[in-house]
């Protein structure tokens, strides 16, 4: 066989390679055309995102450093006394004061919500839903009529007194609200549902045969909770947790409502220092303060979770 014969009878790779090159020249302006379209889509979002949080807090940074004139209007310059104030007892008794509140009403609400949402799940598909209506429909309503709704509940002549005197308590010197159980009550129906839905979510995605299966090996009710069900809905307790314990530290209604203002949470103590005091720069110091603790709460929870689902895995 000679030369020529071989190489005739080699394939001709060369129309094949200029098909794919060909074919890649007309897919990289199915590409670009492609980012742009979803570019224009995402648009509206991300000017509304840069419009509505990223400019909002890059100026209350920038505030937070600002001096301010007599009034508490901000004149400009750069000082981090705005910050150094921040360390007197008084500011760092609110900051406590949140945090405890904060942890309390985290806590609370998540015993509440995983009980809540392990008799739903426990229920036919059909209650399940007519269960989870039930739990929304309050909160349709706006949320200071809701609280003020709570005032008349465990004000004096209202229910929960009556209900005391029926059952002998002596009611001359209880003082239901303002209190610090009010503020508690208060937060618990307010971040209640938050915490609600995300274990239901997890726990619903849980095969019952699990629950079957530890208690054919020997586990009882607690084991089966905290071996079992607790660290396989364990990613929606870590959400729950966080939608909870960051909203709580913002809230400024509550605790003036319930609990008479005589102890602020980090929210009435910005609301404060902006409406009363005057003093705009303070103010946007300890948002960036508070805003800095929800970025913490937040990674915390991620690390949780994360370890979470490899003890799962």
């Amino acid at each position: 066989m000679t030369t020529e014969t071989i190489v005739r009878a080699e394939p001709d790779t060369a129309p094949a390679a200029r098909g794919d090159e060909q074919a890649g020249r007309g897919r990289a302006p199915r590409d670009r055309r492609r980012t742009r379209i979803g570019l224009l889509l995402m648009a509206p979002a991300i000017v509304a995102v840069l419009g509505l949080a990223i400019v909002p807090i890059v100026l209350v940074a920038r505030n937070s450093f600002a001096e301010s004139n007599v009034y508490g209007g901000i004149t400009g310059g750069f000082t981090f006394d705005n910050y150094a104030q921040l360390f007197d007892p008084a500011y760092g008794k609110v900051l406590g004061y949140s945090l405890v509140m904060a942890l309390i009403n985290t806590v609370v609400c998540l015993v509440v919500g995983y009980i809540v949402s392990y008799y739903i799940v426990s229920r036919p598909p059909q209650r399940q839903s007519l269960l989870l209506l039930l739990i929304i429909v309050p909160f349709w309503t706006d949320f200071l009529v809701r609280t003020f709704a709570w005032i008349s509940v465990l004000g004096r002549g209202g229910p929960v007194y009556g209900v005391l005197g029926a059952l002998g308590v002596d009611t001359g010197s209880l003082s239901l609200i303002p209190s610090q159980g009010a503020v508690v009550m208060g937060l618990l129906y307010a971040f209640l549902p938050t915490a609600i839905f995300p274990i239901y979510a997890s726990m619903r995605a849980i095969d019952p045969s699990v629950k079957e299966a530890a208690a054919d090996l020997g586990c009882g009710w607690w084991q089966t909770h905290f071996r079992v069900l607790i660290p396989l809905s364990s990613t929606g307790i870590v959400a729950a947790a966080m939608l909870t314990f960051v909203p709580t530290l913002g809230v400024f209604v509550i605790p003036v409502l319930l609990g008479g203002g005589k102890d602020q949470l980090v929210g009435n103590l910005i609301v404060t220092l902006y409406t009363e005091f005057r003093n705009q720069p303070m103010g946007a110091a300890v948002s960036m303060v508070l805003l800095v603790l929800m970025l913490v709460a937040m990674a915390v929870a991620g690390l949780i979770a994360r370890r979470g689902r490899k003890r799962v895995a």
